[in-house]
């Protein structure tokens, strides 16, 4: 018989909550997705019918009221208002209750199309002919089945060629959901026909607000039911009439979506604008403190604005929205790599690109550099949509990077560690409304709940008013450069500039721990600047700082953004002696269709480990620069181009090449006479 996979479910009641054991199952399953799909399938099923893993991930794709009437089908005493896990629970506690013979059946034609989603087979087809290609998948031939009775259980090999597409999913350029996909360009091709939305801005500011609210009802309705399960009562953060499934997404008793008490058009515009929004903002005054979820609403609800003009279109627009869910972690995985790909439009999209998106291949680069660690607190004040918190947090997510040097790479989190990450690791602060709701917003879809993110002006804050209590150990930052600052926000800071690039690294070093690490992007005029506030700073970063690396980025790294970039990255506390640089050459023209990539930073990050000298890095000695701390990008082991002609000198040639062609002509003309 093939070896049955039991799903070890923990103990309820201490720590342990339905969403806890959720993801216990699914790092069952994801231990077994490098099998092939029919593999896969026979592994967990075995002959004798479908194991505990199987069961459950079939059971866990079904409606509450097809789960209920499989429980009455099978005559189970469960109370009226039993949960999904619980239903789920009872079921596969059920042995007699077989998938290909009582839950495939059962099935709508909707259920039937998902469950073939995940067992990589065609949805097209009928009802009937959907049943009979999954009943197929769970009766192993006659042939499979004498060979297991002879020979032992053996674990099947991963297939050489193709990996499922739920193990493709995980992995770092994963494709996305199709459903998921297609609902975001639904949703953008809406907004594109409305008269209130005009660009890739408002496409992400409209549809994170809505994306936001079912969030948070997914939210809500995932602790209702962990309450449920201790025999706790759950306290709504929103009201009931202002809960999604009231006015966004109203159910009929059949779990059916209810088109005759669905708001619309006039009705649907003047309950959003005059009521529900009024109401959102007010948890700003309503929440115990900054950091908690109240707050947040509060504070996105206070400074965004429903521009949909058609009460129609927002109609349509929250019908696709509620397609979307939040419920799993490999679900909130698949809508954060669409949302980044709506940030990443909207910053090639708007002049301003690079406040909104910094390329992900640098970050990754940065993040890779500093290894951070579990405990450590990280930090950005310019934060415009978290994507270096993102990154760092999917990296803490899954252990740190494989073969990382200092550690024996990836390690699994502990609970203490996962809640570590939740509540005391990300903290941010963002001045700009739209940038500060991207924000949060990302933050949510990589799996942070409710992200420490401060609606405020960073520059805002007295350098002196910064205490060891608020400084952190890791900074990872992108400032806005180019702009300007008032003379009041400049007597915040003791070297005073209008450069808004200077200001902020000023507030980076100040928030710093002692032997804290940080990575900062800043234009690379700051290496050489002759102005007193340059000169001044390079000189504070230098004696307070071992600035011990600087990667000089290529031209159009940052789409939009017309100068070029360095990163510097530095540890507080010890004077710099010596900085390495490097000098980043993808060998081609960087744009739109041919960004940066992670390929290109591979050498760097090799060579920044033992801070190499190749030929296109080489190391400065501070004690040999000059008085003005001049840190001129200038590698001395490329030859130096020679120089070119000047115009003239090329004409002069031209006419002198010309005067020798005529006389050559001339002798050849005599030859032939």
């Amino acid at each position: 018989m093939a070896k049955s996979v039991e799903f070890q479910q923990p103990a309820r009641g201490k720590g342990y909550s339905s969403s806890h054991m959720r993801q216990a199952g699914l790092r069952t399953i994801n231990k077994h997705r490098n099998l092939t799909t029919r593999h896969w399938l026979r592994e967990t099923t075995g002959n004798a019918g479908m194991g505990m893993i199987g069961k459950r991930t079939l059971l866990e794709c079904l409606e509450k009221k097809t789960l209920r009437k499989l429980v009455d089908a099978a005559e189970l005493n469960l109370r009226a208002n039993a949960s999904h896990q619980a239903l789920v629970d009872a079921l596969v506690a059920k042995r007699s209750i077989k998938p290909d013979h009582h839950i495939l059946p059962a099935l709508s034609l909707t259920e039937l199309k998902t469950v073939c989603d995940i067992a990589e087979l065609s949805r097209k087809g009928k009802k009937a002919d959907l049943l009979a290609r999954l009943v197929a998948c769970y009766q192993p031939s006659s042939k499979a089945a004498s060979q297991n009775k002879k020979t032992a259980p053996t674990k099947a090999k991963p297939s050489a060629k193709k990996s499922p597409s739920f193990l493709k999913s995980t992995q770092k350029k994963a494709k996305n959901n199709p459903m998921f996909e297609q609902t975001f360009k639904n949703i953008d091709d809406i907004f594109h026909k409305d008269a209130g939305c005009s660009s890739e801005l408002d496409y992400t500011e409209q549809s994170s607000w809505m994306l936001f609210l079912k969030y948070l009802d997914d939210l809500e309705y995932t602790k209702s039911q962990e309450a449920e399960l201790l025999g706790e009562a759950y306290q709504y953060i929103i009201d009931e009439p202002h809960r999604w499934g009231s006015w966004a997404a109203p159910k009929d008793e059949h779990g059916e979506f209810d088109h005759n008490n669905a708001l619309t058009g006039d009705d649907l515009m003047d309950y959003v604008d005059g009521e529900l929004f009024p109401y959102l903002k007010g948890f700003k005054q309503r929440a115990e403190s900054p950091n908690s979820i109240e707050y947040k609403i509060g504070e996105i609800f206070g400074e965004i604005k429903n521009k949909i003009q058609s009460g129609y279109s927002l109609r349509d627009a929250l019908e696709k929205v509620d397609e979307l869910r939040f419920r799993s972690q490999e679900e909130k995985h698949e809508l954060s790599h669409l949302y980044e790909s709506k940030i990443k439009n909207m910053g090639n999209a708007g002049r301003n690109g690079g406040e909104y998106y910094t390329p992900r291949p640098l970050i990754r680069a940065m993040v890779d550099v500093l290894q951070p660690q579990i405990g450590e607190t990280i930090y950005d004040g310019a934060a415009g949509s978290a994507g270096f918190l993102c990154e760092a947090y999917d990296y803490l997510r899954q252990g740190g990077r494989a073969g990382s040097e200092g550690s024996e790479g990836k390690k699994s989190l502990s609970t203490t560690d996962l809640l570590t990450l939740q509540e005391n690791t990300f903290y941010a602060k963002e001045k700009k409304s739209l940038a500060y709701v991207i924000a949060i917003m990302n933050m949510i879809l990589h799996g942070i709940e409710a992200p420490n993110v401060i609606h405020t002006n960073t520059l805002g804050e007295n350098l002196r008013d910064i205490t060891p209590s608020n400084q952190h150990d890791v900074i990872l930052a992108n400032p806005p450069f180019g702009g300007k600052e008032r003379k009041e926000v400049q007597q915040n800071f003791p070297i005073k500039t209008g450069e808004t690039a200077f200001l902020f690294l000023q507030h980076f070093i100040k928030m710093l721990k002692p032997g804290g690490r940080a990575a900062i992007v800043i234009k690379n005029t700051f290496l050489s600047n002759t102005d007193n506030a340059a000169i001044a700073l390079r000189k504070e970063l230098l004696e307070n700082c071992n600035l011990h690396t600087v990667l000089d980025c290529p031209a159009k790294t940052f789409l939009g953004a017309g100068v070029k970039t360095v990163v510097l990255f530095f540890t507080k506390g010890e004077p710099t002696q010596k900085t390495w640089f490097y000098q980043l050459d993808p060998g081609r023209s960087l744009g739109k269709t041919n960004p940066l990539n992670d390929n290109d930073l591979k050498e760097f990050i090799e060579l920044q480990k033992r801070l190499e000298v190749s030929e296109k890095s080489w190391s400065v000695d501070v004690s040999d620069l000059d008085e003005s701390y001049d840190l001129q990008l200038k590698n001395p082991n490329q030859e130096e181009e020679k120089q070119l002609r000047t115009p003239k000198a090329i004409i002069a040639e031209i006419i002198a090449l010309d005067k020798e062609s005529e006389e050559l002509l001339s002798r050849i003309e005599g030859l032939i006479e």
